[in-house]
Formats: structure tokens, sequence, C-alpha cells
């Protein structure tokens, strides 16, 4: 194929002269009858044609982020959808050719999506700004001899940022993707995954946290009760010897015993309660 085929495969003639990318295709009559439409089925069919006909450019242009850490598949996803809204918004009486104004829009919608959705944690708009200069001075200084990756007053000097603003973007990048607690942080066998790195709660907790609730609501019991509830749990005592201890039956420490515990159950509860909620 010689080098003059080879550019009419790659470029085509549209009917205003404007040679263009054989993946634009001329779909300047298709865009005047859906200005002399109302919205109706015509019309969406005829927007759909057209988003059919430009799709392998939306592709085209979804293939120039392949390299950060999305898939094909979403990105390509992600520029159809800018491509629908560019045909949807475009005004062909505006004067401007319909790919001055596709391309704005379906890069600014892949760009969107890596903003807005990719974040594993929601970041300030400047810590965004900062993040991609940041990223990309760390690349091309990383390319140049030394074998090292550059330090954060190179990066500042590199970027004309200051150094809080360097540390601020490395953050970020940290913070763009998540780790699944199911990965291994080393790669040999009996690495531990992220998951079982993680605290567990102390089995004593939940007791502790009982106790220091308890505790105000024993000092307001009558101190013969207290006394026995200190005995029994505390103390570890029976039935049997605190009774002999204080003077009365076994069968009158069990039926003080049911009652206290009752009355702090009864006030511990009301407590926990919501205030909002009704008595």
């Amino acid at each position: 194929m010689t080098m003059r085929q080879h550019s009419r495969t790659t470029y085509e003639r549209s009917r205003s002269g404007i040679r263009r990318p054989a993946d634009a295709p001329d779909t300047d009559a298709v865009f005047g009858r859906i200005a002399a439409l109302r919205n109706g089925p015509e019309r969406t069919a005829l927007r759909q044609v057209v988003v059919c006909a430009w799709t392998p450019m939306a592709e085209r242009l979804a293939r120039r982020f392949r390299h950060r850490g999305e898939t094909s598949e979403d990105l390509s996803r992600v520029a159809r959808l800018g491509l629908v809204k560019a045909v949807a918004g475009f005004d062909p009486g505006a004067g401007s050719a319909f790919p001055s104004f596709a391309v704005p829009t379906i890069l600014a919608e892949v760009k969107r999506h890596f903003r807005d959705d990719l974040w594993a944690g929601r970041m300030p708009g400047r810590v965004q700004e900062v993040r991609g200069p940041v990223r990309a001075a760390g690349h091309e200084l990383d390319a140049e001899p030394g074998g090292r990756g550059p330090s954060v007053p190179e990066i500042a000097a590199h970027t004309g940022l200051s150094e809080s603003d360097v540390r601020l973007g490395q953050a970020a990048s940290q913070s763009f993707a998540s780790v699944s607690l199911e990965a291994a942080p080393g790669r040999s066998a009996g690495s531990r995954r992220a998951a079982h790195t993680l605290g567990e709660l102390e089995p004593g907790i939940d007791r502790a946290a009982d106790r220091a609730a308890l505790r105000p609501l024993l000092r307001a019991l009558p101190e013969r009760e207290r006394q026995i509830l200190c005995m029994r749990f505390f103390g570890e005592m029976t039935q049997d010897r605190i009774g002999l201890q204080l003077g009365i039956s076994q069968r009158y420490v069990s039926r003080l015993i049911g009652r206290t515990c009752a009355i702090l159950r009864r006030q511990g509860m009301a407590d926990a309660r919501d205030p909002r909620e009704p008595a």
C-alpha cells in the first residue's frame, strides 16, 4: 500500500472539504434533520444513529486513559456516555463542526469519572489538583539516570509547587485505589493477609463497659443490697455464706439479689434508651 493510499484510508473528505479521521463520519445531514424535528421517537432514533456512527472515535479517545488503572470496558462505557451527551447538546446552527464539540465533551466525561468515581476516599479539589503534576513529575524525574526516586524538593522545583503541596499530592496518590483486605503485602507464601493485621476486640471489653455503666447505679442502692451484691458477684460468696454472715436466711438473700438485679436492669435499660423515644 502506498503512502497516498494509506492517507485515503486514514482520512476522508467531508462535504465541506475538511479532512477528518476515518472514525469521524460525515453526519452533518443527520444533524440537520435532528435540528428540524421536535422531541419524539424519530428524533431519538436519529440521535442513536449518530451515536453509533461516532462510537469508534469515542473509544479511540477512551484508549488515551488505558494505563490509569481502569478497565477498557469501563473506559469505553464512560466515553460513550460522553458521546451521548455531546450528541444531545450539539447545535449544528452554532457554526462549529461536531468533533470540536464532541471531543472536549467526551474527554471531560472521562476525566470526571476519574475525578469523582474512582477515588477510594473522597478527596478535596485541591488535593486532586496537585496529585496529577506530582505524579507526572515523579515519572519524568524517575526516568532520568541515577536509579533513585526523586525527592520532594526535586519534585517541587520541577513542578513549581510548594513542598507541602508535593507531599499532599504524594499522599493523594496512595488514596486513589483501595487495597483489598484479602491482599497479602508480601510475595512469600507465608505473607499474612491485610485482614489478619487488623485489631480485634479484647474478650473482656464488654464486661468492662458494663461495670463502668453499673458503678453509679450500685452507689445509689441501699447499703445492705449493695453489700449483698458485692459479696455475691465480686466476692463470689454463696448465698448460704452471705446469709450466715449477715444473720438472714438464704431464701431472703436470694429474694434480695433477684429484686435488686431487676431494679438495676430496669435502670440500666432506661439510661440506655434514646431520649427521643417514648418511655
